[in-house]
């Protein structure tokens, strides 16, 4: 019995050996890339020098966690990358969402396709792009001012007037990502049984009804999980995009940590200082994550662990 278990097994492996052979790559690039540039961290507590090594570098435990707390750019960054994630959440959480409801109700296959090209194309484009676009476009002299001046109003220096930072920087996300964060939602509302939807329209439910009480509720812990994941980044920023956009009149509401980082660790060299900070944002967000999450334990059924 146990070897005929075992020959069913080896001929299941031997039929889908292409499958393993495609997981290989990923696996290996998470092994390299992943998890073994976890084990450079341990530059985070030493005075790290590239000629001494990791292993020869001088020992200082926690002088780089202390310099970056005690930094008089700290709470400012800090509360940058918060206020700009919580502008995120706000925005660009729902949206794919309410994207993803919208086109499920498009009931023409054509324009269905149509509609899900158009939203995910943005999230294509390089970020080097987006910023070239954002930037031509809200110039002095870009389309928006020139509306602006037809209108007989007068100019706005967006780019260059730290309140409009967050609002820029949100809507490009918006726009780029809306569309390709609608996935998963779409996925999901695909495995609602439509046979809910036909009893509820013969009970007499319209459309509005239908989304709130069979849609929202059969996507709700695929929506929950993405909640935990988005919450468990509030410290995490990509720094690409902004400094792409900022400059030194925007510094005050456009730096963030991440933005912090690079200037400190790889323009200044300093790789400590950027491993320990990395270190303290990856705590932050094991901290609001393993919370988050005990929340929704509590209050649901759903929760990543």
């Amino acid at each position: 019995m146990r070897g005929t278990v075992k020959k069913q097994g080896f001929k299941k492996a031997r039929e889908s050996r292409f499958l393993y052979l495609m997981f290989i790559l990923p696996l290996i690039y998470f092994i390299v890339f992943k998890y073994g540039a976890m084990a450079y961290l341990i530059i985070a507590f030493e005075d790290f020098n590239a000629f001494k090594g990791i292993f020869h570098s001088e020992w200082v435990g926690l002088k780089w966690f202390r310099a970056f707390v005690e930094d008089p750019y700290f709470w400012n960054i800090v509360k940058n990358t918060i206020l700009l994630n919580l502008w995120m959440l706000a925005f660009c959480f729902p949206a794919p969402i309410l994207l993803a409801l919208m086109i499920n109700e498009v009931k023409q296959k054509r324009f269905k396709k149509f509609a899900q090209t158009i939203s995910y194309l943005p999230y294509f484009l390089s970020t080097v792009v987006v910023c070239g676009f954002i930037t031509n476009v809200l110039a002095s002299d870009g389309l928006v001012n020139q509306l602006i001046g037809a209108l007989g109003m007068e100019k706005v220096s967006f780019l260059m007037e730290p309140g409009w930072f967050r609002p820029i920087y949100v809507i490009s996300e918006l726009w780029q990502g809306c569309g390709w964060g609608s996935i998963i939602y779409l996925a999901a509302l695909s495995g609602v049984d439509q046979q809910l939807y036909e009893a509820a329209a013969i009970d007499g439910a319209n459309k509005l009804k239908q989304l709130w009480h069979i849609s929202l509720p059969g996507i709700a812990p695929v929506i929950s999980i993405q909640f935990l994941l988005t919450v468990g980044r509030l410290l995490t920023v990509g720094y690409e995009k902004i400094i792409l956009l900022y400059n030194g009149a925007t510094y005050e509401t456009a730096d963030v940590i991440s933005t912090y980082v690079y200037r400190r660790g790889l323009i200044e060299a300093n790789y400590s200082y950027g491993a320990a900070v990395s270190i303290f944002q990856a705590v932050i967000a094991l901290i609001l994550v393993v919370s988050a999450n005990r929340a929704a334990r509590k209050i649901g059924q759903t929760s990543l662990w």
